[in-house]
């Protein structure tokens, strides 16, 4: 590859960036979706860090064990990749992030053989909140997956 198709390909992108454009209300649509997406994870992981009996209970049940270091590492993880998504600038990284860990979940709950609607796909749904928000409030990820051509 050239080095003139290079720095054709990477001008190409902001210019790209610049013609997606998000109108007022996609945006504060977005911005709700993910807010509600980062108020749940922030309570998620704060009841994690302060591991009440509850907590350890159900990672038991879950077959995790009553561990109250795992309990206070996974609401680290889901503290830390809550803020990068919460942060525009990291946005991508941090949803990128929160899909993992909300599959890890999803796997915990099929494994265990939980009610589907309820809990098996609730990481599914906070998933799509946390993309399609990201996708309505950030032109950038307009341009990189437009809906229509």
């Amino acid at each position: 590859m050239s080095t003139q198709a290079v720095e054709t390909a990477g001008k190409a992108v902001p210019a790209m960036a610049m013609t997606a454009q998000v109108s007022r209300s996609a945006r504060w649509l977005g911005r709700v979706l993910s807010g509600v997406v980062i108020l749940f994870m922030l309570f998620d992981g704060a009841v994690k860090l302060v591991p009440w009996p509850i907590v350890t209970e159900t990672m038991d049940r879950m077959g995790y064990g009553s561990s109250e270091s795992l309990a206070r590492s996974l609401g680290a993880i889901s503290l830390v990749c809550t803020l990068l998504y919460a942060i525009p600038p990291t946005s991508f990284v941090g949803a990128i992030l929160l899909t993992g860990y909300l599959g890890g979940a999803m796997a915990s709950h099929v494994r265990l053989g939980s009610p589907l609607f309820s809990h098996v796909l609730f990481g599914f749904y906070l998933g799509v909140m946390v993309w399609g928000g990201l996708w309505l409030r950030d032109r950038k990820l307009r341009a990189l997956m437009p809906l229509r051509s």
